[in-house]
């Protein structure tokens, strides 16, 4: 080989390590193309990188709040409550006639739900809410509602609550015969009894009112004891007798099966908690 030959050779090998840098430079440089986007030869690029957060399990979004007023919103209102201490059991004094309570008397830090008639409403929600919020309900039903709307007040009763008496017709009874006051105590029973399996022992006059033959038709009759009230609740509000505001020990709070039964119960619920007590049943207590 020529000297002039050989040093052209020796130039280009020279050269030529320079190129391979070069070409290795630049392919380091080259853009990365996003997940599934197109490579500038047109087909996926084989250096696209994962997206960022590859290889950690997703996350679920959290679920949205339920719907307000839906059942699932009522249920996630209820307060917690400590459990309802075991019952200090009253027994009402025989005699002549019941006795009549604004409140049971027990110092126990319990309060009574109470729901009266029957024939007015009966929101089908209150039947689920009453189950899975586990709420203790005494329903003080007339008659006439119990018979034309069995199904409804047996599936509330199989959801824990107890059906006691409330009258056959709802009417004013001061002043009204024994005999007469009787029948609708009396009668009234028959028929729960009829339809329950089991005879009501406590009593509410309609509106409260009572007289001594109401007191005494009602012993008669079988019923122990004459229930009233302290606090009423409708359309979701709760209206103490008292000015401190408070459901206090052996209260009782009466509400009616009327359209916003929902919300009373609820508001019942609030009421009792904000009072530092627990829900409990009249039955429990009073035997």
């Amino acid at each position: 080989m020529s000297s002039h030959r050989a040093r052209r050779v020796r130039r280009a090998l020279a050269v030529f390590p320079a190129l391979i840098l070069l070409a290795l430079t630049a392919c380091a440089h080259e853009p990365r193309h996003a997940l599934g986007s197109p490579s500038a030869g047109g087909a996926p690029s084989s250096s696209a990188a994962s997206s960022p957060g590859a290889g950690t399990t997703p996350t679920s979004p959290p679920s949205p709040p339920p719907a307000p007023k839906t059942l699932p919103w009522y249920l996630a209102q209820v307060p917690d409550f400590p459990p309802a201490p075991p019952p200090q059991v009253v027994r009402p004094t025989p005699g002549p006639t019941v006795p009549l309570w604004f409140r049971v008397p027990t110092d126990q830090k319990v309060a009574f739900i109470t729901i009266d008639d029957g024939g007015l409403a009966r929101p089908p929600a209150v039947i689920d809410f009453i189950r899975e919020a586990h709420i203790p309900v005494t329903m003080f039903l007339n008659s006439p509602a119990a018979a034309a709307h069995t199904d409804y007040f047996k599936q509330i009763e199989a959801a824990g609550g107890v059906v006691e008496n409330h009258t056959i017709t709802h009417t004013s009874l001061p002043g009204r015969s024994y005999a007469y006051q009787k029948h609708e105590i009396c009668g009234a029973a028959d028929k729960l009894e009829q339809l329950f399996g089991k005879r009501p022992t406590l009593f509410r006059p309609p509106f409260g009112e009572r007289d001594t033959n109401t007191l005494k038709a009602a012993r008669d009759c079988g019923m122990i004891a004459a229930l009233h009230w302290r606090e009423t609740v409708d359309k979701g509000k709760v209206r103490y007798q008292t000015p401190t505001k408070l459901v206090k020990p052996g209260e009782i709070l009466l509400m009616h099966f009327r359209p916003a039964l929902m919300d009373d119960l609820l508001a019942a619920l609030r009421a009792i908690h904000k009072s530092g007590l627990t829900p409990a049943l009249l039955e429990d207590y009073i035997r």
